[in-house]
């Protein structure tokens, strides 16, 4: 009988252990760390984008534990109670906890798919039109555009006098060359003066901004090729959600009773 009455305790203390496993992923010094702690670092993970394999659970699972051994020790040396862990704990709190009412209002508050169409359709017709291929000429004084468009006329090559004379960083290494864009991506009086221009003509009397001198020749001229919205959706999304976040934090501060 005693043996029987042996065998039985054995076994519901096996069953006991085997539960107490299921639920702690470790005993440390003889106290338990819940398997919870496992799932809570996995989750972040997993919400970082970053996947969580097996071996990563394992990893994640010594990372734990090594943690309550360092947190005990902590714990034994009275830290806890310091002051400064204390500041540091209620600095801690108030970021998670704003981090979560800015999830939650971007969860409860989304971007819809017709939001983001109606800003992209903003954006094509703000964008759309013609596109402009032109070089400039930068430089300080008046006299020395003057003497560039009469060496122009002459026959010297612009690309040669723009990597010599220019002094826009960006495009005097490059012959002048701006590229392709809208008229509206340049200030008022360079853009006004680039339009009149026809293909492979020279503004002979050069164009003053807060920038300096400009010699400007077209190159060329084609309709506006814009991105698609499946090619945009994502960059929208994200600017328009950012946007809305920014109202909703303004909005709070606005309401705030502050003395």
């Amino acid at each position: 009988m005693k043996t029987l009455l042996s065998a039985v305790a054995f076994a519901t203390l096996s069953l006991t252990a085997t539960a107490a496993l299921a639920q702690n992923v470790a005993i440390v010094n003889g106290k338990a760390v819940p398997t919870s702690r496992v799932e809570a670092l996995s989750n972040q993970l997993a919400k970082s984008g970053r996947p969580v394999t097996d071996e990563v659970k394992a990893q994640i699972k010594e990372e734990v534990i090594t943690r309550e051994v360092f947190m005990q020790e902590a714990q034994k040396r009275g830290l806890a109670a310091s002051q400064d862990f204390k500041e540091q704990m209620e600095l801690a709190r108030q970021t998670i906890l704003i981090r979560e009412l800015f999830a939650d209002f971007q969860k409860k508050s989304p971007v819809t798919d017709a939001d983001l169409k109606a800003e992209y359709d903003k954006f094509t017709a703000a964008n759309s039109g013609k596109e402009y291929s032109a070089r400039h000429i930068l430089v300080e004084k008046e006299e020395e555009a003057k003497d560039i468009v009469a060496r122009l006329k002459k026959g010297e090559k612009f690309e040669d006098i723009a990597k010599k004379m220019s002094k826009d960083p960006g495009s005097g290494a490059n012959g002048g060359d701006l590229g392709w864009s809208t008229a509206a991506n340049y200030v008022p009086e360079f853009s006004q003066a680039m339009v009149k221009l026809e293909k492979g003509q020279l503004t002979e009397t050069p164009v003053k901004s807060q920038f300096g001198w400009h010699v400007i020749r077209l190159e060329d001229t084609r309709d506006a090729k814009l991105p698609s919205f499946e090619e945009l959706k994502p960059q929208i999304a994200q600017q328009m959600q950012q946007a809305k976040l920014a109202e909703f934090q303004n909005d709070l501060r606005k309401k705030a009773v502050i003395k």
